[in-house]
């Protein structure tokens, strides 16, 4: 292997941008998924009766699915295609929309309410099976273009993610907030990125990467992964079996169980197939940093419209919000390259500096008292939380391109399945948690009226089990043009919730900027931050000459 720090912006295949942009697309699609579905939690709490815990594993689902997508397409796209992942991913976002609007109120029962809850998690779960596809494809695909300038190109790529939350949200602006038209309608139109992608993928060719050209088998492939690796993805695969086995009749005790076989069988195939390799604890320490960056980025990112439609009691106030974060996200992602250039930043280094912004600006938002506060201090974090996602697949395909496609897919998976298993659930529970505490210690006969039917509970501990505020009852009172002395105190007692949630989540990207420390400091005694390449590969043999 050979090491380079030189930037260029030259490609290995004359239809690079062309692929650039479809995989843009298609990233694009996932985007405005996510931003609509983000603006219809108010809408699906009052129409089905949802806790907060429950809309969170909803919107857990419509990421977890995403690791599965991501990680299995990763190990077989050097060896079966990219195009033939495309074609799949383009029929599975079809069928989400299918399973997804099979959801309907019915009588309002229990088991009206089950089944609509089943539709919707299902629905998600199979559109974050697509998305997840796609990323298989358009992550390495660019880390192998552009060889030479990942961080940048990467950057591009996932300027695609906001723009679709940008579109979303002004969907949902004017479609729900104005116009009042069904959930089902705003979420169809990220059909229409779908059958964009579609065409602008369709007939090319694509290269192959390093490890590919190599020929380096499986085994090779996931050395680097490892068993160390193994033991990130076996626990958040314990807990995603404990939370989605469930829904198909099967006992949480056995659905537990399943979830320690199947997260056993990981840690022992990696093992076999990698005949015994620990794996690098470099690598390891990503996959740990980017589990934090998918609950503190996507996590929040989902709640952030509900949570700040709730402190200003404006739903529509929390879509301006969630406007300007993504706005900000979208510009920046195109200005990775300046920054590398004029600041000197090191990827790592980049990552550092974001991870301190991220909690100075989540913690401003948890005192947030006015709309021009929430503009600075969401906007701070949202200067935060742009680089994360792009730059740690950079660092991760330039320190280990003899991984191929593996390391990055299944880097983007855990990234997925943290904010699905843990992130999305958990704000949702410490935000039933904390809206309920708070009522109960102001009125506790209130807190009796108003308590949701069944207990929220996180990581399924029992003695975590917390009574949040019903969906239905506290929709009313929100709704309510002149709210009683009772609606107001059931109202405060849930921003106090949202704040409480927020200020305790800043400490995510707080542990995050220790992380980003520790691997500067280490790249610092080994000589300094370089991609590394293949030697007799396209990427060596691009690399600008000194």
């Amino acid at each position: 292997m050979t090491e380079d720090q030189t930037i260029s912006n030259e490609a290995i295949a004359p239809n690079a941008k062309r692929l650039l942009w479809a995989g843009f697309m298609a990233i694009l699609a996932a985007g405005v998924g996510f931003a609509i579905r983000g603006g219809i939690f108010d809408n699906w709490g009052k129409e089905f009766g949802f806790t907060g815990a429950q809309l969170g594993s909803i919107g857990g689902a419509g990421l977890s699915g995403f690791c599965f997508g991501i990680i299995i397409g990763g190990v077989i796209c050097d060896k079966i295609g990219y195009g033939k992942l495309v074609i799949t991913a383009f029929l599975l976002h079809i069928l989400s929309a299918v399973v997804t609007f099979a959801a309907v109120p019915g009588d309002g029962g229990e088991a009206a309410k089950s089944l609509a809850y089943n539709c919707l998690f299902g629905g998600m779960f199979i559109f974050a099976f697509a998305n997840g596809t796609l990323e298989a494809v358009a992550n390495p695909l660019v880390a192998t273009l552009f060889p030479h300038n990942r961080t940048h190109y990467l950057n591009i790529l996932h300027a695609s993610w906001p723009a679709g939350m940008i579109i979303g949200v002004a969907l949902g602006w004017v479609l729900d907030d104005k116009m009042e038209m069904s959930w089902k309608i705003q979420l169809s139109l990220y059909l229409i990125p779908t059958l964009a992608y579609g065409i602008m993928f369709f007939g090319q060719s694509f290269p192959k990467s390093e490890a590919s050209e190599k020929g380096a088998s499986l085994g090779e492939m996931f050395k680097d992964v490892g068993i160390l690796g193994a033991l990130v993805v076996a626990p958040l695969l314990l807990l995603f079996c404990g939370s989605f086995l469930p829904l198909f009749g099967i006992s949480g005790d056995v659905a537990e169980k399943i979830g320690y076989v199947v997260g056993g069988l990981t840690v022992v195939a990696v093992g076999i197939l990698t005949k015994g390799s620990i794996g690098s604890f470099l690598l390891f320490t990503l996959f740990i940093t980017h589990a934090l960056i998918g609950s503190v980025e996507l996590g929040t990112d989902q709640w952030i419209q509900f949570i700040t439609g709730n402190i200003f009691t404006s739903s529509e106030q929390g879509k301006y919000l969630f406007l300007w974060t993504s706005v900000i996200m979208f510009s920046l992602r195109f200005c990775a390259n300046w920054i590398e250039q004029t600041l000197k930043f090191t990827p790592v280094m980049l990552l550092f500096v974001c991870s301190v912004l991220a909690f100075i600006g989540l913690q401003l938002a948890s005192s947030m008292t006015s709309i021009e506060m929430a503009f600075v201090a969401l906007g701070i974090y949202a200067v935060g939380k742009t680089f994360f996602w792009p730059t740690m697949l950079a660092v991760a395909s330039d320190r280990f391109p003899q991984t191929g496609a593996v390391a990055i897919s299944i880097m983007g998976g855990i990234g997925m399945l943290s904010v699905g298993t843990i992130g999305g659930p958990g704000l949702g529970y410490l935000k039933d948690r904390y809206a309920g505490e708070s009522l109960k210690e102001k009125d506790a006969a209130l807190f009796a009226e108003y308590k949701a039917e069944k207990p929220s509970t996180f990581l399924s501990i029992k003695s975590m089990e917390a009574f949040g505020l019903d969906g239905k009852k506290l929709g009313e009172a929100k709704d309510a043009k002149e709210k009683t002395e009772k609606q107001k105190a059931v109202v405060a007692a849930d921003q106090l919730g949202d704040r409480k949630t927020l200020k305790l989540d800043s400490y995510i990207p707080a542990t995050m900027a220790l992380l980003y420390l520790g691997i500067f400091l280490y790249f610092k005694s080994i000589g300094g931050y370089k991609a590394v390449h293949l030697e007799g590969t396209s990427g060596e043999g691009h690399a600008p000459k000194a």
